[in-house]
Parts: structure tokens; C-alpha cells; sequence
């Protein structure tokens, strides 16, 4: 069980579902660092993600990647609209009205979808789905490997426009202070709007990506909210790139840990690590170990 051979086997399969944690905790980062808003609706706009995917795939035998990229616009105005329609009016009211919005919009997301495609698990099964390749001796699913290579190549072109673009420049600066912001010309309310609607498109791109490996339900979403929620906290709630190490720290926790407790209690290595970064580090990993230096 604690041989070289499985711990370098878990360590593989942690490292392919961080890239998948990290796709779908960057939305809720986003919207947050900008507008200071929780996005209860995030499990709303996975689960609608995972089912337009299925819809591609049935009607337009779309395979689900090109689904995930086609999600991409297709929520990004879904996300805008709903920031036009519904989050400004309560943007800058007390936090609770924005949590119970958007509680109240992820529930009603959630019932659409038993009305449309009833309560059934449904799943995607593709040409690849039960395949895998051997590497240096170990055996990796196509699946996980296609949707880090994504995953990767998507945080990546972000990162990049995150930093060389004035709409990236002026996010990362609303991010920072929105005063400030504000004060040299930034238009503060399109880019709130263009958070929400980036967040919502990547949630609808990793509910795509999720088709790949998971099956779902109208319920699919709830757990990985809480991981999403999990890993921007521990990534420092406004740090983008703390994003990606707190989603590696919750991928390596939950994968480690089966080799001590059941595979279905991994939920509650989230909750726990929740706990933990709410009562220690407050400020994320960085800010906690930059106070222990």
C-alpha cells in the first residue's frame, strides 16, 4: 500500500485533478477579487456547463473539449447578463443580499434542469473514455491527461492575458484597489461585469471538462463548490496565482489521504481544510508563511 510504486502513482493522478481544481476555482477567485461577492450561483453555472456539454454531444455528437470551448462565450454572456440584470443592484448592499441572490439564482438553475432533462445521472461516454497510456511505467487515463493539458493550456493563455492586455491590466488593478482603480480611469462597473461573466464562462468551461471524468445530476456542483471555495481561501481569496497552490494542496491532500481513510469520506478532507485556512491562515497559504519567516 505505502510502496514507491503507488505514492508516485497518486502523486501523478493529484497533480492531473489539480489542473482541473485550480480551471474551476479561477471563476469564483475572479468574481470575487474584483466585486467582493461569494458566487453561491458557481455550482449552478458547473452542473448547467455539464449539461450543455451533454446536449453538444447528443445533438452535434460534440466531443466534450470542444464542448468546454464552445461553453466558453456561450457563458460568458449568460454571465453578463445576469450581472446587468441581477448582481449590480446588489453589489454594493450588505454581503448577505448578494449571498442569498445568489443562493436563491443557483436553486433556480438547479430546478430548470430537473424540469428539462429530469433527475437521472447522465454521463458522457467517448471513443477515449476508457482508455489509457502507459508513461514511464505507470498507467494514466486519457481523460485526466486530456483535461490537465487543457486545464493547462487555458490558465495559461489567461495568465498571459491577465498581464499583457489593458482589460487584464485593469481587472488585476481593480483587484488590487478598486479606488484607485476607479481614480485613474478604469470603467469600474464593465469590469465587474466582465468578471462576472469571465467567472461564469469558466465555470461553465470546467463543468464541460468535468463531463470527462465524473458523471452528473441536476445536484452535480454542490461539492465542488466547496472545493472551489476551499481553494481560494487557502489561495488568499484576491491572489490569482495562490489559486493554483491551493488547488494543488487540496488535489494532494484528498489523493494522500485515501491511503488512511475511504475514498468516499474525500468531501470531508475539503471541509476540514476549510476549516483550517478560516482559523490559521485567514490570509492564505502565502500570507501564512510569510508570517512564520
Amino acid at each position: 500500500m505505502f510502496s514507491a510504486q503507488n505514492l508516485i502513482s497518486i502523486g501523478i493522478a493529484a497533480l492531473l485533478t489539480a489542473g482541473l481544481y485550480a480551471i474551476m476555482s479561477y471563476g469564483l477567485a475572479i468574481i470575487y477579487g474584483v466585486m467582493k461577492v461569494i458566487n453561491l450561483s458557481h455550482a449552478g453555472f458547473l452542473m448547467l456547463g455539464a449539461f450543455m456539454t451533454l446536449v453538444y454531444f447528443q445533438w452535434w455528437h460534440l466531443d466534450p473539449v470542444a464542448g468546454a470551448f464552445v461553453n466558453l462565450p456561450v457563458f460568458f454572456v449568460a454571465g453578463w447578463v445576469v450581472y446587468r440584470i441581477l448582481v449590480r443592484r446588489v453589489a454594493t448592499a450588505l454581503p448577505i443580499a448578494s449571498l442569498l441572490l445568489l443562493f436563491g439564482l443557483w436553486l433556480v438553475i438547479q430546478n430548470l434542469a430537473v424540469a428539462i432533462w429530469g433527475g437521472e445521472d447522465q454521463s458522457i461516454i467517448t471513443s477515449y473514455t476508457y482508455k489509457a497510456l502507459t508513461l514511464f511505467g505507470f498507467r494514466i487515463p486519457v481523460t485526466r491527461l486530456i483535461v490537465f493539458a487543457v486545464a493547462l493550456a487555458v490558465l495559461s493563455i489567461l495568465h498571459f492575458a491577465l498581464g499583457h492586455t489593458f482589460i487584464g491590466k485593469a481587472l488585476r488593478a481593480t483587484v488590487q484597489d478598486p479606488t484607485a482603480g476607479l481614480l485613474v480611469g478604469i470603467d469600474t462597473e464593465q469590469i465587474s461585469a466582465m468578471a462576472f461573466g469571465l467567472g461564469t464562462a469558466f465555470a461553465g468551461f470546467a463543468g464541460s471538462l468535468l463531463t470527462l471524468l465524473f458523471s452528473f445530476n441536476p445536484d452535480f456542483g454542490g461539492s465542488f463548490q466547496l472545493k472551489s471555495f476551499t481553494i481560494i481561501v487557502l489561495g488568499g481569496l484576491e491572489n490569482l496565482a495562490g489559486v493554483t497552490v491551493g488547488a494543488a494542496v487540496l488535489a494532494f491532500t484528498e489523493s494522500y489521504a485515501v491511503l488512511f481513510m475511504r475514498a468516499s469520506l474525500q468531501n470531508v478532507i475539503a471541509y476540514a481544510l476549510l476549516v483550517v485556512a478560516l482559523v490559521v491562515m485567514p490570509g492564505g497559504i502565502g500570507q501564512f508563511l510569510q508570517r512564520r519567516s
